[in-house]
Protein backbone atom coordinates (compact mmCIF):
# COMPACT_ATOMS: atom_id res chain seq x y z
CA UNK A 1 0.00 0.00 0.00
CA UNK A 2 1.39 3.37 -0.88
CA UNK A 3 -0.14 6.65 0.42
CA UNK A 4 0.26 10.12 -1.29
CA UNK A 5 -0.79 13.31 -0.98
CA UNK A 6 -4.25 11.66 1.10
CA UNK A 7 -4.95 8.91 -1.71
CA UNK A 8 -4.18 5.14 -0.54
CA UNK A 9 -3.64 2.30 -3.29
CA UNK A 10 -4.55 -0.65 -2.59
CA UNK A 11 -2.81 -3.61 -4.51
CA UNK A 12 -5.00 -6.82 -5.09
CA UNK A 13 -3.31 -10.36 -5.35
CA UNK A 14 -3.86 -9.95 -9.11
CA UNK A 15 -2.18 -6.58 -9.38
CA UNK A 16 -5.42 -4.66 -9.79
CA UNK A 17 -5.19 -1.23 -8.17
CA UNK A 18 -7.57 0.42 -6.17
CA UNK A 19 -7.22 4.00 -5.37
CA UNK A 20 -9.38 5.53 -2.31
CA UNK A 21 -8.98 9.44 -1.73
CA UNK A 22 -8.76 8.96 2.50
CA UNK A 23 -11.06 11.60 4.33
CA UNK A 24 -9.04 13.59 6.52
CA UNK A 25 -9.50 15.59 10.15
CA UNK A 26 -11.89 17.95 8.65
CA UNK A 27 -14.61 15.62 7.22
CA UNK A 28 -14.44 13.24 10.32
CA UNK A 29 -14.97 16.42 11.95
CA UNK A 30 -18.19 17.37 10.67
CA UNK A 31 -19.62 13.88 10.28
CA UNK A 32 -18.95 13.27 13.86
CA UNK A 33 -20.85 16.79 15.21
CA UNK A 34 -23.41 15.88 12.89
CA UNK A 35 -23.64 12.25 14.40
CA UNK A 36 -23.38 13.74 18.12
CA UNK A 37 -26.12 16.12 17.47
CA UNK A 38 -28.55 13.30 16.08
CA UNK A 39 -27.70 11.55 19.43
CA UNK A 40 -28.57 14.17 21.20
CA UNK A 41 -31.78 14.77 19.67
CA UNK A 42 -33.13 10.60 19.95
CA UNK A 43 -31.92 11.04 23.95
CA UNK A 44 -33.44 13.81 24.37
CA UNK A 45 -36.93 12.98 22.61
CA UNK A 46 -36.81 9.39 24.23
CA UNK A 47 -35.45 10.20 27.63
CA UNK A 48 -36.71 13.13 28.35
CA UNK A 49 -40.79 11.89 28.87
CA UNK A 50 -39.47 9.14 30.88
CA UNK A 51 -37.67 11.65 33.02
CA UNK A 52 -40.52 13.40 33.01
CA UNK A 53 -43.07 10.37 34.30
CA UNK A 54 -40.78 9.07 36.97
CA UNK A 55 -40.61 12.65 38.43
CA UNK A 56 -44.09 12.87 38.07
CA UNK A 57 -45.05 9.92 40.15
CA UNK A 58 -42.87 10.89 42.91
CA UNK A 59 -40.55 8.03 42.58
CA UNK A 60 -37.63 9.88 43.85
CA UNK A 61 -35.82 9.40 46.69
CA UNK A 62 -31.92 8.68 47.50
CA UNK A 63 -31.89 5.05 46.29
CA UNK A 64 -34.30 5.43 43.31
CA UNK A 65 -32.20 8.13 42.53
CA UNK A 66 -29.17 6.48 42.16
CA UNK A 67 -30.68 3.85 40.06
CA UNK A 68 -32.39 6.48 38.00
CA UNK A 69 -28.81 7.79 37.36
CA UNK A 70 -27.71 4.90 36.53
CA UNK A 71 -30.55 3.39 34.06
CA UNK A 72 -30.08 7.10 32.01
CA UNK A 73 -26.18 6.61 31.97
CA UNK A 74 -26.62 3.21 30.86
CA UNK A 75 -29.21 4.48 28.02
CA UNK A 76 -27.28 7.30 27.18
CA UNK A 77 -24.42 4.50 26.12
CA UNK A 78 -26.49 2.29 24.73
CA UNK A 79 -27.74 5.15 22.61
CA UNK A 80 -24.36 6.60 21.38
CA UNK A 81 -22.99 3.04 20.69
CA UNK A 82 -26.04 1.41 19.00
CA UNK A 83 -26.21 4.05 16.70
CA UNK A 84 -22.90 3.97 15.00
CA UNK A 85 -23.57 0.19 14.92
CA UNK A 86 -26.71 0.40 13.70
CA UNK A 87 -26.52 2.87 10.44
CA UNK A 88 -22.69 1.60 9.43
CA UNK A 89 -24.01 -1.81 9.59
CA UNK A 90 -27.07 -1.12 7.62
CA UNK A 91 -25.56 1.74 5.31
CA UNK A 92 -22.48 -0.27 4.20
CA UNK A 93 -20.15 1.66 6.73
CA UNK A 94 -21.99 5.08 6.91
CA UNK A 95 -23.84 6.94 9.40
CA UNK A 96 -25.90 10.08 8.51
CA UNK A 97 -23.32 12.08 9.70
CA UNK A 98 -20.64 10.55 7.19
CA UNK A 99 -23.06 10.45 4.45
CA UNK A 100 -23.34 13.97 4.86
CA UNK A 101 -19.52 14.28 4.83
CA UNK A 102 -19.39 11.91 1.58
CA UNK A 103 -17.12 9.53 3.76
CA UNK A 104 -17.32 6.02 4.37
CA UNK A 105 -15.64 3.30 6.82
CA UNK A 106 -14.13 0.29 4.84
CA UNK A 107 -11.35 -2.15 5.32
CA UNK A 108 -7.84 -1.58 5.28
CA UNK A 109 -8.04 -4.06 1.76
CA UNK A 110 -10.53 -2.24 0.32
CA UNK A 111 -13.46 -4.44 1.06
CA UNK A 112 -16.06 -3.35 2.83
CA UNK A 113 -16.43 -3.19 6.51
CA UNK A 114 -18.46 -6.37 8.59
CA UNK A 115 -20.29 -6.42 11.67
CA UNK A 116 -16.82 -7.56 13.49
CA UNK A 117 -14.91 -4.47 12.43
CA UNK A 118 -18.12 -2.33 13.12
CA UNK A 119 -17.80 -3.46 16.94
CA UNK A 120 -14.49 -2.77 17.51
CA UNK A 121 -14.50 0.26 16.65
CA UNK A 122 -16.93 1.57 18.06
CA UNK A 123 -16.11 -0.07 20.82
CA UNK A 124 -12.79 1.87 21.24
CA UNK A 125 -14.72 5.09 19.86
CA UNK A 126 -14.57 5.50 24.00
CA UNK A 127 -11.36 5.85 24.18
CA UNK A 128 -10.83 7.87 21.11
CA UNK A 129 -13.69 10.02 22.88
CA UNK A 130 -11.55 11.05 26.11
CA UNK A 131 -10.88 13.36 27.66
CA UNK A 132 -13.59 15.12 25.41
CA UNK A 133 -14.71 15.65 21.98
CA UNK A 134 -12.73 13.04 20.39
CA UNK A 135 -9.01 14.65 21.86
CA UNK A 136 -7.22 11.22 21.90
CA UNK A 137 -8.82 10.63 18.44
CA UNK A 138 -7.53 13.59 16.86
CA UNK A 139 -4.38 13.47 18.27
CA UNK A 140 -3.60 9.49 17.19
CA UNK A 141 -5.32 10.78 13.31
CA UNK A 142 -2.53 13.68 13.27
CA UNK A 143 0.04 11.07 13.94
CA UNK A 144 -1.06 8.65 11.60
CA UNK A 145 -0.14 8.86 7.81
CA UNK A 146 -3.55 7.02 6.73
CA UNK A 147 -5.74 9.45 9.71
CA UNK A 148 -6.49 6.91 11.49
CA UNK A 149 -8.51 6.74 15.00
CA UNK A 150 -7.28 3.97 17.92
CA UNK A 151 -10.89 2.41 16.52
CA UNK A 152 -9.48 1.98 12.82
CA UNK A 153 -6.52 1.03 13.88
CA UNK A 154 -7.83 -2.25 16.05
CA UNK A 155 -10.62 -3.32 13.92
CA UNK A 156 -8.40 -2.62 10.45
CA UNK A 157 -10.39 0.06 9.06
CA UNK A 158 -10.32 3.31 7.27
CA UNK A 159 -12.47 6.05 6.16
CA UNK A 160 -12.31 7.33 2.52
CA UNK A 161 -14.18 9.54 0.53
CA UNK A 162 -17.12 8.16 -1.11
CA UNK A 163 -16.99 7.99 -4.89
CA UNK A 164 -20.70 9.02 -5.21
CA UNK A 165 -24.59 7.99 -4.86
CA UNK A 166 -25.56 4.44 -4.85
CA UNK A 167 -27.72 3.70 -8.31
CA UNK A 168 -29.23 0.82 -9.96
CA UNK A 169 -26.05 -0.28 -11.27
CA UNK A 170 -24.31 0.18 -8.33
CA UNK A 171 -26.96 -1.92 -6.12
CA UNK A 172 -27.20 -4.31 -8.15
CA UNK A 173 -23.67 -4.89 -9.70
CA UNK A 174 -24.09 -7.88 -11.72
CA UNK A 175 -27.38 -7.05 -13.60
CA UNK A 176 -25.95 -7.67 -16.75
CA UNK A 177 -25.54 -3.74 -18.48
CA UNK A 178 -25.72 -5.74 -22.34
CA UNK A 179 -29.14 -6.72 -21.48
CA UNK A 180 -30.33 -3.18 -20.58
CA UNK A 181 -28.26 -1.52 -23.68
CA UNK A 182 -30.03 -4.19 -26.08
CA UNK A 183 -27.04 -6.61 -26.36
CA UNK A 184 -27.34 -10.21 -25.86
CA UNK A 185 -24.92 -11.97 -23.41
CA UNK A 186 -23.45 -13.87 -26.44
CA UNK A 187 -22.93 -10.59 -28.47
CA UNK A 188 -21.25 -8.83 -25.32
CA UNK A 189 -18.96 -12.18 -24.66
CA UNK A 190 -17.93 -12.50 -27.98
CA UNK A 191 -16.85 -16.24 -28.29
CA UNK A 192 -14.91 -15.45 -25.09
CA UNK A 193 -13.89 -19.46 -23.93
CA UNK A 194 -15.88 -18.84 -20.34
CA UNK A 195 -15.35 -22.23 -19.47
CA UNK A 196 -11.43 -22.25 -19.07
CA UNK A 197 -11.75 -19.88 -16.53
CA UNK A 198 -10.55 -20.88 -13.01
CA UNK A 199 -12.31 -20.72 -9.67
CA UNK A 200 -9.64 -18.00 -8.99
CA UNK A 201 -10.91 -15.97 -12.25
CA UNK A 202 -14.23 -15.83 -11.43
CA UNK A 203 -13.60 -14.91 -7.37
CA UNK A 204 -11.06 -12.77 -8.73
CA UNK A 205 -13.98 -10.84 -11.77
CA UNK A 206 -16.90 -11.04 -8.75
CA UNK A 207 -14.31 -9.02 -5.98
CA UNK A 208 -14.08 -6.20 -8.29
CA UNK A 209 -17.96 -5.89 -9.63
CA UNK A 210 -18.67 -5.69 -5.57
CA UNK A 211 -15.88 -3.30 -5.20
CA UNK A 212 -17.03 -1.14 -8.00
CA UNK A 213 -20.26 0.37 -5.91
CA UNK A 214 -17.12 2.20 -4.22
CA UNK A 215 -15.19 3.73 -7.50
CA UNK A 216 -15.93 6.35 -9.14
CA UNK A 217 -16.50 6.53 -13.22
CA UNK A 218 -12.87 7.80 -13.83
CA UNK A 219 -11.48 4.97 -11.81
CA UNK A 220 -13.73 2.37 -13.02
CA UNK A 221 -12.72 3.31 -16.34
CA UNK A 222 -9.64 2.47 -15.68
CA UNK A 223 -9.74 -0.69 -13.91
CA UNK A 224 -12.22 -2.54 -15.58
CA UNK A 225 -9.59 -3.14 -18.23
CA UNK A 226 -7.01 -4.11 -16.90
CA UNK A 227 -9.39 -6.98 -15.13
CA UNK A 228 -10.44 -7.94 -18.54
CA UNK A 229 -6.70 -7.78 -19.70
CA UNK A 230 -6.15 -10.33 -16.97
CA UNK A 231 -8.96 -12.69 -18.31
CA UNK A 232 -7.52 -12.73 -21.43
CA UNK A 233 -4.12 -13.93 -20.24
CA UNK A 234 -6.15 -16.87 -18.23
CA UNK A 235 -7.43 -18.10 -21.50
CA UNK A 236 -4.32 -17.47 -23.87
CA UNK A 237 -5.71 -14.76 -25.51
CA UNK A 238 -2.55 -12.33 -24.75
CA UNK A 239 -3.19 -10.25 -28.20
CA UNK A 240 -6.89 -9.96 -28.56
CA UNK A 241 -8.27 -6.48 -28.53
CA UNK A 242 -10.44 -5.23 -25.54
CA UNK A 243 -14.67 -5.46 -25.90
CA UNK A 244 -15.74 -2.05 -27.00
CA UNK A 245 -18.31 -2.39 -24.02
CA UNK A 246 -15.82 -3.32 -20.89
CA UNK A 247 -18.09 -3.39 -18.20
CA UNK A 248 -21.05 -4.95 -20.39
CA UNK A 249 -18.71 -7.86 -20.99
CA UNK A 250 -17.96 -8.26 -17.09
CA UNK A 251 -21.53 -7.87 -16.47
CA UNK A 252 -22.79 -10.85 -19.30
CA UNK A 253 -19.93 -12.74 -17.98
CA UNK A 254 -21.29 -13.28 -14.66
CA UNK A 255 -25.01 -13.18 -15.87
CA UNK A 256 -24.15 -15.75 -17.66
CA UNK A 257 -22.51 -18.23 -15.36
CA UNK A 258 -24.74 -17.58 -12.33
CA UNK A 259 -28.18 -16.74 -14.52
CA UNK A 260 -30.40 -18.36 -11.04
CA UNK A 261 -28.20 -15.15 -9.12
CA UNK A 262 -29.54 -12.84 -11.81
CA UNK A 263 -33.35 -14.32 -11.68
CA UNK A 264 -33.65 -13.49 -8.34
CA UNK A 265 -32.29 -10.04 -8.21
CA UNK A 266 -34.36 -8.81 -10.53
CA UNK A 267 -37.75 -10.63 -8.76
Amino acid sequence: MNENDEILNIDTPENVVFGYNLAGVGSRFLAALVDSLLIGLIQLLFLAPLFYFLYRSDFFDDLATAWIVGLFSLLAFVFFWGYYILFELAWNGQSPGKRLAGIRVIRSDGTPVTLSEILIRNLVRIVDFLPSAYGVGVIVMFADKLSRRLGDMAAGTLVIHDAGPVTIETIQPFRPSALRAGVTEEKALEGFPVGQLTRADLQFVEEYLQRRKSLDMATRHQLTPQVIRRLYQSVGWQEYPLPDMPETFLDALMSALYPEQEERRLE
